[in-house]
């Protein structure tokens, strides 16, 4: 029925298509189509209602759009324990997958400050993206990968401590402003690596507290991949979200929820509507058996990577300033705001079809 299923029987498709919708959102940003959804002119309408739920908060708050990364961050968590058991049984050993764990955080690394490291007449390091944070998430779930459930959740939870105990009791003036804009210890450290604080605040520093994204994501993993019932799995997955959304929720009131510091309270109702998407994908799809257009979206997800970076580095405003002329002679009469959008939506079909021609030419590029 799907192409996707002809590589493996017990292949999870709601992981690919989680994934691959995950990474439709993302490079769906670069086609600017959320940017038009929030026009003025569509103001107390419907769609931009949708459109601001497609944008970042401000400071303190929770859109649909600043769980995204989260998502993606989890979603490499769950894929790390299935990757790593085909390895297994190819009979690689640990010591080869601690070599390719790291050399693959590394390049993340490399990857992420390469896309943001050139300024006028002068390298920057800025490691605020989601490839070069997504470096250090990985790497520090495959520390503790082969740890017990209770060793990875109690590491995961410590990270998050040591991220709300530097931003409370930091010691230096002006720093010393837990949950203050560019007034808090995340402030200082971009400082400290950058030389400067990061013009929407987003701190370099999230990539601990974060990291329990990724160890989450191993133990849904590890869950998934486990000889229980379809229906003990799912509990799991739904009360863990449950669990996280509680917390995270629950401390609101005294650690507000923001995503560019990435607080205590973030981490946990992120990672809570994390669990809870799995779960519901994984009952639509696996379980349910509702799998008309995963394929759609799992075809993204299959080249993550190279699409990401083919879209970041100027490949969707290449796409548009191609086809912007024939948009405007054959849209033209749509408007000012009309154009635009459809020329969007053109420009993320191409992105997808990139995507969609790669797997059927079964081109995988991966590191």
């Amino acid at each position: 029925m799907l192409e996707v299923q002809e590589k493996s029987n017990d292949r999870l498709l709601s992981l690919d298509f989680y994934r691959g919708l995950t990474m439709f959102l993302l490079i769906a940003e670069f086609s600017h189509l959320f940017t038009y959804l929030v026009s003025p002119k569509l103001k107390g309408t419907f769609i931009y209602a949708i459109g601001t739920q497609l944008h970042h908060v401000d400071w303190e708050g929770l859109h649909f759009w600043d769980l995204i990364q989260p998502f993606f961050m989890f979603i490499v968590g769950v894929a790390m324990p299935l990757s790593f058991s085909k390895r297994i049984e190819k009979g690689d050993s640990y010591k080869q997958l601690s070599k390719h764990a790291f050399k693959r955080a590394f390049l993340m690394l490399l990857l992420g400050w390469g896309l943001y490291c050139i300024e006028p007449g002068e390298i920057v390091f800025r490691f605020q993206n989601v490839l070069a944070q997504l470096s250090v998430t990985y790497i520090l779930a495959f520390l503790v990968i082969r740890k017990s459930v209770g060793i990875q959740i109690g590491f995961s939870v410590l990270l998050i401590l040591i991220s709300e105990g530097l931003y409370r009791f930091f010691p230096i003036e002006g720093f010393n402003n837990a949950f203050v804009a560019g007034e808090n210890f995340g402030a200082w450290f971009n400082i400290l690596i950058s030389g400067a604080e990061d013009e929407g605040h987003w701190a370099m520093f999230n990539a601990i507290p974060t990291a329990a994204h990724t160890i989450w994501g191993v133990l849904a993993g590890q869950l998934l991949m486990g000889n229980y019932s379809a229906k003990k799995k799912l509990l799991i997955l739904f009360g863990a979200g449950i669990i996280g959304l509680i917390i995270g929720y629950g401390l609101s009131p005294f650690i507000p929820i923001i995503k560019r510091i990435s607080t205590s309270s973030f981490v946990f109702v992120s990672g809570g509507w994390a669990f809870i998407a799995l779960a519901f994908c994984y009952w639509l799809i696996d379980v349910r058996k509702y799998q008309k257009g995963v394929l759609f979206f799992a075809i993204v997800g299959m080249n993550p990577l190279s699409i990401y970076l083919f879209a970041h580095i100027g490949g969707a405003d290449l796409i548009k300033t191609i086809f912007l002329p024939f948009s405007n002679a054959l849209f033209g009469w749509t408007g000012e705001l009309g154009a635009p959008i459809i020329l969007s939506i053109i420009v993320l079909f191409i992105l997808w079809y990139i995507c969609y021609w790669m797997y059927k030419k079964k081109i995988f590029i991966r590191i």
